[in-house]
């Protein structure tokens, strides 16, 4: 699969709404690939099938706070740094690149980085939708684990976290981005395309390219059943936001929780959707309708552009919609690494049929 300039705009609505909320904003790392796209020029996305089963590849992505990413920009050596660092450490060479969550910010920017550095780019990533934390991670669903890990901020300061639990690894990456910059470029150790099937979510990318183009083909204001049908999943609620609360610190690892509550023009019912750093929980007059590992996302009525966590402001019409989770998350031997109890939230999966 090829990405030109014009698929920009589709790739970047796609992988907003998989951010469920969350995941970064994903201007910058548009504006970056429209630039690097211009005069014709495009990127190859290869299929994990098309790989060579011995072909290295490295899992790329920005961990931290992602608005610090967009006040404190990359100074251009980040992403080298690290992928540098993780292959002195293992002995292995980068013959290609993928992202480690398709989500958000995350979707769009190691495209760019993978043409920067000469690398090829895998149609895969590690999450299937954004995700808050390393532990949760396809890699560490599967046993495969996280470390080692790279991390390089925008200071200059680059540490390799060689071994360690997952919850560890997660727990040491939030104590040195507290400690530089707030964000870093993050790469894990090398992994062989012949055994990407089984620890990744594969067909992201064009996953989401088509989700946008689907999406963006729509128009603003779109009927629900047009909606659900680009979607390809379901319209929760339609309505007015009433009520935005915010408890910030109170979450699981310390990450802000709040919830989100409209009245559903259709019929008056009271939609309230529970968040962290991402949508994870719908109720209904109460009882619960939808919930993580399905994608919540949350899309400006008037535009149908996706609403994350923190911008979210009482009064503003929203469709409030849910997208299917990728058949990896959906595995009872997987289901509990993004269930809402994984989050603190004592409620049993509701996921689509």
């Amino acid at each position: 699969m090829r990405i030109a300039a014009g698929d920009v705009a589709a790739l970047e609505r796609g992988v907003a709404l998989l951010g469920s909320g969350g995941g970064g904003d994903t201007v910058t790392a548009a504006v970056l690939l429209r630039r690097l796209l211009a005069d014709g020029r495009s990127l190859t996305v290869s299929p994990v099938a098309e790989l060579a089963p011995s072909a290295r590849v490295v899992p790329i992505g920005v961990v931290g706070a992602t608005a610090a990413f967009t006040e404190k920009l990359p100074g251009g050596d980040e992403f080298a740094s690290a992928v540098a660092a993780i292959e002195r450490w293992t002995g292995e060479r980068a013959d290609a690149l993928m992202s480690i969550e398709i989500g958000g910010l995350n979707g769009l920017l190691p495209l760019v980085v993978a043409d920067q550095l000469g690398l090829g780019y895998v149609d895969a990533d590690l999450s299937g939708r954004g995700l808050p934390r390393l532990d949760q991670f396809s890699v560490a669903a599967t046993g495969r684990g996280v470390a080692p890990a790279a991390l390089a901020e925008p200071g200059g300061q680059v540490v390799v976290l060689a071994a360690g639990s997952d919850v560890v690894i997660e727990r040491g990456t939030r104590a040195f981005l507290a400690s530089s910059g707030g964000w870093a470029a993050f790469a894990l150790a090398p992994i062989p395309a012949g055994e990407l099937a089984s620890c990744s979510v594969t067909g992201t990318t064009s996953g989401a390219l088509e989700l946008g183009r689907r999406v963006l083909a729509a128009g603003e204001s779109p009927a629900r059943l047009l909606l659900e049908e680009a979607l390809a999943g379901s319209v929760l609620a339609r309505g007015r936001v009433l009520e935005v609360a915010r408890h910030v610190g109170k979450g699981q690892h310390g990450f802000g929780r709040g919830s989100v509550t409209l009245a559903d023009h259709r019929d008056g019912a009271l939609l309230r959707v529970e968040m962290e750093n991402e949508y994870l929980l719908a109720l209904r007059d109460g009882a619960p309708v939808a919930s993580t590992p399905d994608v919540l996302s949350v899309l400006d009525h008037r535009t149908g552009v996706p609403v994350p966590c923190d911008a979210i402001r009482v009064g503003v019409e929203v469709d409030v919609v849910r997208l299917a989770a990728a058949a990896f998350w959906t595995d009872p031997r997987r289901l509990p690494v993004l269930q809402p109890r994984a989050y603190g939230i004592d409620c049993d999966p509701v996921v689509a049929e």
